[in-house]
This record gives C-alpha cells, sequence and structure tokens, in this order.
C-alpha cells in the first residue's frame, strides 16, 4: 500500500485494481483495509473465495444501514453467485480517458464453495457492460490454469483483459489473444518473499510431511510484489501491450499477503 504512488507514477498507471481477498491476515478483507487501499489510490478492489471470511463485510452496518459491501461498490465479490448474495460483481467507473469497467468472476474446478457456471455469468456480465465501455478488466479467480485459459479464450475480443487470481504464483504465460484480449493466468502475489504462498515455510512443510493440522502464519521479511500492466487503446478497448511486475521489496510487510 505505501508503494504504490511510486508506482503509479513509474508505471504510468491511470486505473489500478488489486485483488485483496487476502489482504487481513491472509484471510478475507475488512472495511478498514477496503478504505486504506480506495484512499491509497486503488481503484477497484476484486476478492474471490475469501470474500466472507471477515464477517464485518456483512454485519458492519454503513450510516445508511447497509452491509459494507452492499454500500462500497468498488470492493467487488464474484458476479457468478446468486441472486440475492451481497455485495457487486461488477462496475463500471467514470475516468480521465473513458468509463472502465471490472468484472470479478470465479473459477469451479477445486474452488469452495462451488459458485454458478462462471462463463454463462461472465459472458452476461460483459454484455451488459459493453453497452457503457469496451474497456472491460476481468478477474478470473481460480485454482487450475485450463479454466482460466479457457475463460480468457471465451472472452477474447469482447473484453481489454482476464487476469488470472487466486494462486498467489506469478506465471510467465502473459500473452494478446488474437481478438484484442490481454492474459495471464496468475497475477503472482504481493507478500513475504522468503515464504511458501505467504506462509511461514516450516508449518507447512511439516504439514505434508505429517498430516497433522497446523498453524500456518504469515511469514516475515522482504517483500515480493507482483502484478501485470496493460495497456489498452480506450477507443476500441483492445489491449496494445501486457507485462509482468515483479519486484522485491526489501522490508518487513506492514500487511499480509494478498492473492
Amino acid at each position: 500500500m505505501a508503494h504504490l504512488p511510486r508506482l503509479k507514477e513509474s508505471l504510468g498507471a491511470d486505473f489500478i485494481v488489486v485483488n485483496g481477498e487476502n489482504a487481513a491476515g491472509g484471510r478475507g478483507i475488512t472495511p478498514k483495509i477496503t478504505i486504506d487501499l480506495l484512499r491509497a489510490g486503488v481503484s477497484v478492489i476484486t476478492t474471490g473465495d475469501h470474500i466472507w471470511d471477515q464477517k464485518e463485510i456483512i454485519s458492519r452496518p454503513r450510516p445508511n444501514g447497509d452491509p459494507f459491501i452492499d454500500s462500497e461498490p468498488r470492493l467487488l465479490r464474484p458476479v457468478n453467485y446468486p441472486a440475492g448474495a451481497p455485495g457487486h460483481g461488477a462496475i463500471v467507473l467514470e475516468t480521465a480517458k473513458g468509463k472502465v469497467g471490472v468484472i470479478n468472476v470465479q473459477m469451479r474446478t477445486f474452488m469452495q464453495p462451488i459458485l454458478e457456471n462462471p462463463f454463462p455469468a461472465v459472458e452476461a456480465a460483459v454484455a451488459e457492460m459493453r453497452l457503457q465501455t469496451s474497456v472491460i478488466l476481468v478477474d478470473a479467480h481460480g485454482e487450475t490454469t485450463s479454466e482460466k485459459i479457457a475463460v480468457g479464450r471465451f472472452l477474447d475480443g469482447r473484453v481489454s483483459a482476464v487476469i488470472g487470481t487466486h494462486t498467489h504464483v506469478q506465471t510467465a504465460d502473459e500473452q494478446i489473444f488474437p481478438g484484442g484480449t490481454a492474459f495471464i493466468c496468475d497475477a503472482g502475489m504481493c507478500g513475504p518473499a522468503n515464504s511458501i504462498l505467504g506462509r511461514s515455510i516450516e508449518p507447512i512443510v511439516n504439514r505434508f510431511i505429517s498430516n497433522l493440522p497446523a498453524l500456518f502464519p504469515v511469514a516475515k521479511g522482504d517483500v515480493r510484489l507482483c502484478g501485470a500492466v496493460v495497456t489498452i487503446d480506450e477507443t476500441t478497448g483492445r489491449a496494445l501491450s501486457i507485462a509482468r511486475v515483479n519486484e522485491l521489496i526489501s522490508e518487513s510487510p506492514a500487511t499480509p499477503p494478498g492473492a
């Protein structure tokens, strides 16, 4: 969070999307963290299967009486939750360069809870959003590379970028599909570099060896900041380039890992 202004300037970023589902001690996100990220310059916060881990997201009402996630549309939950679920799965924001849309969708393979089929859900959300803008980013939150690639190919030419999240490990498959959609299977984690997916190494190794339950505390030490920068033609919505961001920051992290 503290490095966001520097990154915005150095990368020339106009619009920043952060997956914040692990921002609260590695599980979920709180209203305070949401507000802090937005104040730091984040445009939209996406999430995934850990969105409900911190109950304040639902239980803490805003002054108007609505649950926090209902009254803060810039905090998204997956769009393929059944009708009536709290919160929003998509948003369109006005910017200095035109309207930008963001859709959060969760895959189903090896994921809990199993949500509605992501393909028709995201297709419907994209169709509705394209009535307002052709500049659309999709966060495809999922476990398997095949399912995320399939969603990217499915949406090629209809959205500007499909960025995968959830597995915490940045992939090296950044590309632009034939229809003009930028894609990467996983943008990577912002969290402790000397870790296993952001957690302390020894307890996880011991768990694999013993099969016994164990606590997995967030690791300490240097932080690796990962992500992707996509350049988009704001007139056509086609991606012009995509590049990985992978930076080692030598300090003790003030915040837990994000997906």
